[in-house]
């Protein structure tokens, strides 16, 4: 394959001859003749003049070649304990049955259908039906509350929901169905119909409108896939705003079936046939991306695994899965080792099992501190691979690409810049900074396939937020810095969302709720450093002139609030009682120095505070918490 520098100066001196390259391990209706339309920047497309069905990519093409009998996906759920394995010809044909399923129920090229669905072989079978019929999926994490679906389901209006009947987180049993049922009574627009997956911890009480999965499949007639245009959406994925209201991230068929497959031999080194054990949900871009389309675009097997890192029974049980499955590669969170290292910091457990088959491990979804790198090093003994990237990038922005060539790591960095993106670190006036100077990350357009082209209509608030701050190129969100080695260091979001064990979470949403309180003056949540989950939310709240509730009776209502509206993912435990908040002349919270403050930095007195005797305040609240 060449070192690293041959394959990046080569994505970058011939980016079309590049990527009409990597499209090539695609099976196209229409191959593509040219790789980019720049005509309106920055909305750029890529490969035109494709036509392909992701799905087909995925399934049938593999079992036309021959490779039918083997593993595709392996359903690993410790809290159920049940395992299944699916072949590339089940799959395909449960994936087959469903889009029938979908079909009967209307939907066809270009509608949307939401997912809320557990860690569950039949959540994979609805998002690859959608593709099937060139529909729309979007996937939304079960733990969020009714209201933050109704918004979903709002937004992406469309003609059938797919659920199921409960989920099961640790050893609780949620019920979906009521969840569900709020949301739609909540959201203005409502689907044509709900399929339901009754699940036998907990059954769903079935409505005029709710269709029966084992039912509708017993009677379904299978659906052939539909090529569409490489252009055409193929999933929509919400991801925090700070305002609150949630940006649904478009993603493109045949550019993101075109990145992943270039990326799993060689960011992730797992080809055909092999293993990859990636511990996420389908609910995440992490789940689409490489629980779901990438391992199957490269004829790999897949595990989906029902269950938490500890206590579904124990900490051990990523090594048993590594061991019981031929785990090549595992992908997870730095939380879910922050949480192995809690519950079991001598590794014993990983001694129990044979993991010789084991060769990498990977993090991403919040910055790997260097502590928890090295205690999974010295724990494996096999790399360990930090990578950074988005959910608007769909695939790594910069890692150690372990099929090119692995780079000298540098604790705290995920290495280098992956062929495709041109990362720089810029000033506040968009001039690139010296060498080991902090900024903002930005990639200069346009960026590669798999990235998203745009928001769910709306292709203003994608100018606005992404690509108006320096023209020309995407702001990451994200500030850190480069060494003089090339090496890129990310440091932290730079605006008020925040990353609580790998999700993206608005304060800008949890201050909407605290706010609604109807003793709550004006608030501020920031993220503070957190040793297991990256970063927790915290609130702060002044209380109206007058008002005087008990103060653990109103945290315990606003912890409650917050839960309600926004969903336990949230973890927002701790709201303080202040009596003004720090802020500028002109009115604006200032939450870097809360969170330098909260994180127990020596935080400089900025000259636009408007109230510096509000910070004594805030830092007594803070030691006493």
């Amino acid at each position: 394959m060449g070192a690293y520098e041959d394959v990046f100066r080569a994505s970058v001196a011939d980016r079309e001859g590049f990527w009409l390259e990597a499209a090539q391990a695609l099976e196209w209706e229409t191959p593509p003749t040219r790789a980019l339309d720049d005509a309106n920047p920055p909305f750029y497309r890529w490969f035109p003049d494709g036509r392909l069905n992701v799905a087909h990519n995925a399934l049938d093409r593999h079992v036309a070649a021959g490779r039918g009998d083997q593993a595709a996906l392996i359903y690993d759920s410790p809290v159920t304990g049940t395992q299944r394995t699916y072949t590339y010809a089940r799959l395909t044909d449960e994936v087959a049955t469903f889009a029938g399923v979908l079909r009967a129920e209307g939907v066809g090229v270009g509608d949307r259908v939401v997912i809320y669905m557990p860690m569950v072989p039949e959540a994979v079978v609805a998002m690859l039906a959608c593709a099937r019929l060139g529909a729309v999926h979007s996937v939304v994490f079960g733990g969020f509350a009714a209201n933050e679906l109704a918004v979903r389901i709002e937004d992406a209006t469309p003609k059938v929901v797919v659920s199921a009947s409960c989920g099961i987180e640790g050893k609780r049993v949620i019920e979906y169905k009521p969840l569900l049922d709020k949301a739609i009574a909540l959201s203005s627009h409502k689907p044509d119909s709900q399929v339901i997956l009754q699940r036998p911890q907990a059954e769903a009480a079935m409505g005029a409108t709710d269709v029966d999965w084992a039912e509708a499949v017993a009677k379904a007639t299978p659906a052939d896939p539909v090529p569409v245009k490489s252009t055409d959406p193929l999933y929509v994925l919400y991801t925090s705003g700070t305002t609150g209201k949630p940006k649904g991230v478009v993603r493109d068929g045949g550019g993101y079936a075109t990145a992943l497959a270039w990326s799993m031999p060689h960011v992730y080194d797992v080809g055909p046939g092999q293993t990859i054990f990636t511990a996420s949900d389908v609910g995440w871009v992490v789940g689409h991306s490489y629980i779901v389309y990438a391992p199957l675009l490269a004829g790999a097997t897949t595990v989906l695994y029902e269950g938490k890192p500890v206590g579904t029974p124990d900490a051990g049980q990523f090594w048993r899965v590594c061991a019981e499955h031929g785990v090549r590669a595992l992908f997870t969170a730095p939380t879910a080792f922050r949480a192995l290292k809690k519950e079991d910091p001598n590794g014993e457990y990983a001694t129990q099992y044979d993991l010789s088959g084991l060769k990498y491990l990977f993090l991403a979804g919040e910055r790997l501190d260097p502590e928890t790198y090295r205690w999974a090093l010295d724990l494996l003994d096999i790399p360990v691979i930090d990578h950074w990237w988005q959910t608007e990038t769909g695939w790594p922005i910069v890692a150690d690409p372990a099929g090119i060539e692995l780079l000298p790591i540098k604790p705290g960095s995920p290495t280098r810049p992956l062929p495709g993106w041109d990362i720089q670190v810029l000033d506040a006036n968009g001039r690139q900074v010296p060498p080991d100077t902090d900024g903002a990350i930005v990639a200069k357009l346009p960026l590669p396939p798999g990235a998203f082209p745009t928001l769910w209509n709306d292709d203003e608030r994608f100018v606005s937020s992404y690509m108006s701050a320096f023209p020309g190129y995407y702001l990451t969100g994200d500030g850190g810095r480069i060494d003089s080695d090339g090496y890129v260091f990310v440091m932290g979001r730079t605006d008020d969302v925040i990353n609580v064990a790998g999700h993206r979470l608005s304060t800008g949403g949890m201050e909407e709720v605290l706010a609604s309180h109807p003793a709550v003056a004006e608030c501020a949540v920031i993220g503070v450093a957190d040793q297991m989950k990256g970063q927790v939310p915290r609130g702060f709240v002044v209380l109206k002139a007058g008002a005087d509730p008990d103060p653990d009776e109103l945290r315990a209502e606003l912890v409650q609030m917050v839960r309600d509206r926004i969903g336990a993912v949230a973890s927002l435990k701790d709201v303080a009682v202040v009596a003004a908040l720090p802020k500028t002349r002109s009115g604006k919270i200032l939450r870097k120095t809360m969170r330098g403050i909260a994180d127990g930095l020596d935080e400089p007195v900025p000259s636009t505070i408007e109230n510096v005797d509000v910070l004594d305040d805030l830092r007594s609240v803070l030691r006493k918490g």
